[in-house]
């Protein structure tokens, strides 16, 4: 199994769900159905894309009016391509020094569970949002494309034993701050959502391991 997050197949699939009111906009009828479409056509999981594997996965960004919810390429682009080097994740410490200009443009990473070294680990009914920075890029078609990278944090909770990294979880009050496109991406951000991030981060707990191979790559 490659790397990957997701949703479990009863959370969006029913009508009836209401996981969406956690992470606007995907309460609203017309989002929940985008992403209900996703899931039955990738299983609700989100996968890394690349040469062969051409999935986009949800990913929720401010719009000029509400936030809007739009389908991206997991791996960064640089110069208009997939970036050479290691970029499906990108280390929260390293944002200011490393990844500048892409944390000026950040989303968030709808969630139920992420899979890590054989485990799975998720909130107890509820959804979670990561963090995301993104850069924009072009289909060979012309057609815009937005590529984006899930923010870790260190370890923290039932993660810790597993591996050392864990995604950054975007606490819902800080979801505004997190995706203002007028907002600075700098030290000054990142240190209070990392500090904000530690509830959420220690109430993960594994969930289930029978159905991740035991070989899976390190996610984060």
């Amino acid at each position: 199994m490659c790397a990957t997050y997701g949703f479990f197949e009863n959370s969006f699939l029913s009508d009836e769900q209401d996981w969406g009111v956690e992470i606007p906009p995907l309460g609203e009828p017309e989002q929940a159905a985008r992403l209900r479409e996703w899931m039955r056509e990738h299983g609700g999981r989100a996968r890394i894309t690349g040469r062969h594997a051409r999935n986009l996965n949800p990913l929720i960004f401010a719009g000029e009016r509400s936030r809007e919810l739009r389908f991206a390429w997991w791996w960064l682009h640089v110069g208009g391509s997939p970036a050479k080097f290691s970029a499906f994740n990108s280390r929260s410490d390293a944002l200011v020094a490393k990844w500048r200009t892409a944390f000026q443009r950040r989303a968030i990473a709808p969630a139920a569970w992420f899979d890590e070294k054989g485990a799975r680990f998720a909130l107890a009914g509820q959804a979670f949002g990561m963090a995301a920075i993104t850069t924009s890029a072009r289909t060979s078609a012309g057609e815009a494309l937005d590529t984006y990278s899930i923010v870790t944090r260190e370890a923290v909770g039932a993660v810790a034993p597993v591996h050392n990294r864990m995604p950054l979880l975007v606490p819902r009050e800080l979801h505004d701050a997190w995706l203002d496109p007028e907002r600075v991406g700098d030290a000054e951000l990142i240190g209070a959502v990392v500090s904000a991030s530690d509830e959420l981060s220690r109430a993960l707990d594994i969930v289930t391991d029978d159905e991740v191979d035991e070989d899976t790559p390190a996610l984060f």
